[in-house]
């Protein structure tokens, strides 16, 4: 099992890192809260990691804190929740906010989510009550975002949604809604996820 990445990040393209450590390119799939937490030079990153291994893929999530990763695997012991939904949750709020929501019993909150429908968030606060008070007491540093390289940061801010659960059309809005020119990718990501979650 890999736990754990120290290295230099090559390209970032969300949900996306390539992570070379020792010479050896990782993929690494990461939520966005992870993002906003990342060096924007050179300088060495840690990431704590989770290896998902199944029939047709193997895949490799990189999180910031020990924390998220926690909460990124209670959440895959959810029925009818998979790394890709767990990911969206934590790229959608913070763990403290996710613990908040769930303990207030607010499932409107939580259907904002991407792939997130009422039952589902049901399920979620029922079955996540108890394993979230292993979380209490930790507090959560605030990340601050990344610049990015220039380029199309609206395109890759759609496609960084659509690659987190987002229908096209629905990326698309969200980031219009939220564009100003001097943002890079990670920051209209940013917008663009607390504008579905206020």
């Amino acid at each position: 099992m890999i736990g754990l990445l120290r290295g230099r990040i090559l390209s970032r393209q969300p949900p996306w890192l390539l992570l070379e450590v020792n010479g050896v390119g990782y993929e690494v799939e990461a939520p966005m809260s992870t993002f906003y937490d990342l060096p924007a030079g050179d300088e060495p990153v840690t990431l704590y990691t989770h290896l998902m291994v199944r029939d047709d893929a193997h895949t490799l999530f990189g999180f910031a804190r020990e924390r998220d990763r926690a909460l990124f695997r209670m959440l895959l012991k959810v029925n009818g929740v998979g790394g890709k939904m767990a990911l969206a949750i934590l790229s959608g709020m913070t763990a403290d906010e996710f613990s908040l929501n769930v303990q207030s019993g607010d499932v409107a909150a939580l259907t904002r989510l991407p792939g997130v429908g009422k039952k589902t968030a049901e399920r979620l606060i029922i079955e996540m009550r108890d394993r979230l008070e292993k979380l209490e007491g930790e507090s959560l540093p605030a990340g601050a975002p990344v610049t990015a390289k220039a380029g199309a940061a609206d395109a890759d801010a759609v496609d960084a949604l659509v690659a987190l659960g987002y229908r096209p059309a629905e990326a698309s809005r969200m980031v219009r809604a939220v564009f100003e020119p001097e943002l890079d990718t990670e920051e209209l990501i940013k917008a663009a996820l607390q504008g579905t979650t206020k």
